[in-house]
């Protein structure tokens, strides 16, 4: 299992509109993993760097990358519906946790 962070940087001009990537963008991302889709969430963050964060946990990277060759441009395609600013992604192993 994988970890997406996907981190949107505070500056003095960037806007962030939270309802529409919860109820339109990060449901759009999942969708496009499908199955392979464990888990996703969105966070306000309020400490001066960043604006904000979403998140979502799927099967591998190796799923990860097909669902975005194959809808990356839709995706990525979405985002000024919502930000004016680009996101920052990490991708890792998940190495614990718990459900």
């Amino acid at each position: 299992m994988i970890a997406v962070t996907i981190l949107y940087p505070q500056t003095d001009d960037s806007s962030f509109d939270m309802d529409y990537y919860t109820s339109t963008h990060m449901p759009m991302l999942a969708e496009a993993l499908g199955d392979d889709c464990h888990g996703w969430g969105a966070a306000t963050i309020n400490d001066g760097k960043w604006a904000a964060m979403g998140w979502a946990v799927a099967t591998s990277a190796d799923t990860f990358n097909a669902a975005m060759a194959e809808h990356g441009a839709k995706i990525m395609g979405d985002v000024p519906n919502y930000t004016n600013v680009r996101p920052e992604m990490l991708i890792g192993e998940i190495a614990g946790g718990s459900e």
